[in-house]
């Protein structure tokens, strides 16, 4: 059990809302009691409740870094503003522990009238710093916004990106024990978001962390447990990537229906006889090559966690030669053969299968599918039929860690398609030693040179 104290504890939290059709059942409302008290029976109501949340319960320790995440309407917005104290719940216990800074909507706290610099020390103030601190801190924060003379501008004339720059500046630099951050990040554009992304990441040494955000790869980079929301209730809390990948699964499930393949396979694609040849083999060589990154194997498990709508199963997933043969390791930097094959249950006009390759926090370092390669092609398959896919390309040089592939069979476009299986994890790979100096992954350099010139 951690030893760290408990900074944010919420009990049993609610909160809703009362909804009145039109104006004047408000005021019907106001006066209902005293009837009730005078006729000395329910006379009923006007409104309509709205339950934004329910039954909230969570605990954060000093450094935990904890991801939101859910669909539009589903209460993160509503849970970020009551931990704040912006918002009062309707009954349960919020318990904070030490200085908040919040960026929950943009602009909020800012005086629109004011200049940047007028909101920098309106807007610390609020947040607990004094004038002189202020005044101290204050070229930090201008040089970490970077909005040039914009600073003695009002607000008012300022874009998304730029009142963004100057909110997170300010939360940056006041000393706070716990960062709130409502998917403002979204609108900021890429060296600023690497800018803040640097910032987060040294803060996580020290300091708590709730991020909402709907970029399932932000929370699995960032965050070390996930909170899933979903019409004001808890539907999962856990590691990032577990509750990512229930979130993936519900996703799908909303658009075409629940899953006819539940966790498990079925029996008709129980291990092949390649499969059972892999099982008790053990990977055993030494990569005598000067790429240095060897890279066991796990063949193809059917008893990975899945979901989909049925139309087609996945049956087997191995990494080929060039030559056609199994695989039954890999070498970084190596040119491979990523093979998918699927069994078709009923009729796919427009079939597409996919790879995604993650690392060990879910995180989707590359992938592609077979879609563009087929594009103005009508292919089409029945029932009975299977489809192959084939992928080839060099297999990157990969850090030493843990990593796993997901493969996918779906049909109809890129952009509008029905999963019909969607297995996690399906092959799992170990990256025992790698040359890769830095970043998520290494291409293989064709030479590394350095010379030294000296004078005569």
């Amino acid at each position: 059990m951690s030893s760290k104290p408990t900074v944010i504890n919420v009990s049993e939290l609610c909160k809703s809302y009362k909804i009145y059709d039109v104006p004047r059942n408000r005021l019907k409302q106001f006066f209902l009691p005293r009837l009730q008290r005078i006729f000395n029976r329910p006379l009923g109501q006007y409104f309509r409740e709205f339950i934004a949340l329910r039954n909230i319960s969570l605990e954060l320790k000093q450094g935990d870094v904890l991801g939101v995440i859910g669909r539009n309407g589903s209460g993160k917005s509503t849970l970020l503003q009551i931990i704040c104290g912006t918002l009062s719940p309707t009954s349960g216990d919020v318990r904070v522990v030490g200085r908040v800074a919040a960026l929950l909507e943009l602009g909020s706290g800012f005086n629109p009238e004011f200049t940047g610099r007028e909101n920098v020390f309106l807007n610390a103030s609020i947040l607990g710093l004094t004038q002189p601190e202020i005044e101290n801190k204050f070229s930090d924060i201008e040089t970490f916004a970077d909005i040039g003379e914009f600073i003695d501008r009002p607000v008012k004339t300022y874009s998304s990106g730029m009142m963004l720059r100057l909110a997170f500046a300010v939360i940056a630099y006041v000393d706070a024990d716990i960062l709130i951050i409502d998917e403002a990040l979204a609108v900021g554009d890429a060296l600023f978001t690497q800018k803040c992304m640097r910032f987060l990441r040294k803060f996580m040494q020290y300091g708590t962390i709730l991020f909402v955000s709907h970029d399932a790869a932000a929370v699995k980079n960032l965050c070390n447990r996930a909170l899933w929301l979903n019409e004001g209730e808890v539907m999962a809390v856990g590691k990032p990537k577990d509750v990512c990948e229930l979130y993936l699964r519900e996703f799908y499930e909303q658009q075409q229906g629940k899953s006819r393949l539940n966790m498990n396979l079925s029996k008709q694609v129980a291990n092949t006889k390649k499969n059972t040849v892999f099982k008790d083999q053990r990977l055993d060589f030494i990569n005598a090559s000067n790429l240095r990154n060897d890279l066991e194997l796990t063949p193809f498990n059917p008893n990975s966690a899945a979901f989909g709508a049925g139309g087609a199963q996945i049956s087997d997933v191995e990494f080929l030669d060039d030559d056609g043969v199994p695989l039954i390791g890999l070498v970084g930097g190596e040119s491979v053969i990523l093979h998918v094959r699927a069994t078709v249950t009923e009729h796919l006009s427009l079939p597409i299968i996919g790879f995604s390759f993650k690392d060990r926090l879910g995180q989707v370092l590359f992938g592609d599918n077979t879609y563009l390669s087929y594009l103005g092609d009508e292919l089409a398959c029945e029932a009975g039929n299977e489809i192959y896919a084939k992928f080839a390309f060099s297999m990157p040089i990969l850090p030493a860690a843990d990593y796993s592939i997901d493969v996918s069979v779906a049909s109809g476009t890129q952009d509008v398609h029905i999963q019909h299986h969607w297995v996690h994890d399906a092959v799992c790979l170990k990256s025992i030693s790698s040359s890769a100096a830095t970043g998520l992954i290494g291409i293989p350099m064709r030479d590394i040179c350095l010379e030294i010139s000296t004078s005569t």
